[in-house]
């Protein structure tokens, strides 16, 4: 078994299948690729067959979306097995996880769905963290989720909710700069406000992605996080202060839906790279475990 390759300070994508071919012909000049655990989680077949070769030439980064870590139900010991299985099989880099729920009574929801903001549910995701950190035996990164509304039941603010998090559970954090954004848009607030307060002492890796703009009941302006598209300039932007204030970190362009030719994906991953080296002159220790 290999050890872990860390995930460079620079630019990633997401390995998605139409690129296999050509990432082993060419082997392209990009840092990392990040996968979803839940791509790999059976035995064997034409993903791990791509994926054993790619790995040998490249670091990765893990990244899981189905865990349901804020869910009510118990997690599911079959799935924290199987992550732990790829971990050990792939030992990627960097680990992560969605803060969001999926699962409920048996039911396996399509969709990465919101939590409220109270200190019973910080104590439930920081006990499924340390459990997962426990079963896995690598400490894990909590991303911050897109929203689309308020829980009225808040008790804090997303801010001090993932501050709450950390600490109890020990855990990093996975700051998608555009779930930022989107989250901002739709319900008012100032998204460098919320960079510029964020805990980047605590962020080992950073995603950004494309996002869509529909229109609520009302006829507001609606920001979709969906992944099917180049970022925007005003992301852009705003990954540059992240930057700017954090230092360098591993930057993941996400491109997950609508996915289009590997040169145009690579350009995505190379303007990451400018900012990162225009802007990441500050250095600050990033606890990425």
């Amino acid at each position: 078994m290999r050890c872990p390759d860390e995930v460079p300070s620079r630019a990633g994508v997401g390995l998605k299948a139409e690129h296999y071919e050509e990432i082993l012909q060419s082997q392209p000049n990009i840092a990392w690729f990040e996968i979803h655990a839940e791509n790999y989680m059976g035995g064997g077949g034409p993903p791990h067959h791509f994926l054993e070769r790619i790995r040998t030439l490249y670091p990765l980064s893990l990244h899981g979306v189905g865990l349901s870590i804020g869910g009510h139900d118990p997690l599911d010991k079959d799935h924290l097995l199987r992550l732990k299985s790829l971990n050990e099989r792939y030992q990627p880099g960097l680990f992560s996880e969605h803060l969001a729920w999926s699962t409920h009574d048996g039911v396996y929801y399509n969709d990465l769905l919101p939590l409220p903001y109270t200190q019973e549910t910080a104590d439930r995701v920081s006990d499924h963290i340390k459990q997962v950190q426990d079963v896995v035996g690598r400490r894990l990164l909590l991303e911050n989720p897109s929203t689309y509304l308020d829980f009225t039941d808040s008790t804090m603010s997303e801010l001090s909710f993932l501050e709450r998090v950390t600490d109890q559970a020990g855990c990093g954090l996975l700051l998608d700069v555009n779930n930022v954004f989107v989250s901002a848009a739709n319900q008012g607030y100032s998204p460098e406000d919320y960079i510029d307060n964020f805990p980047l002492e605590l962020v080992g890796e950073i995603h950004l992605a494309g996002h869509a703009e529909d229109r609520d009941d009302e006829g507001q302006s609606l920001l979709i996080d969906s992944h099917d598209r180049p970022v925007i300039g005003s992301v852009w932007t705003l990954y540059a202060r992240t930057i700017a204030k954090a230092g360098k970190r591993p930057t993941l362009i996400e491109w997950d839906t609508n996915v289009p030719a590997w040169p145009a994906l690579f350009d995505e991953a190379l303007r990451a790279e400018k900012i990162l080296e225009r802007e990441g002159s500050v250095s600050c220790d990033a606890q990425t475990g």
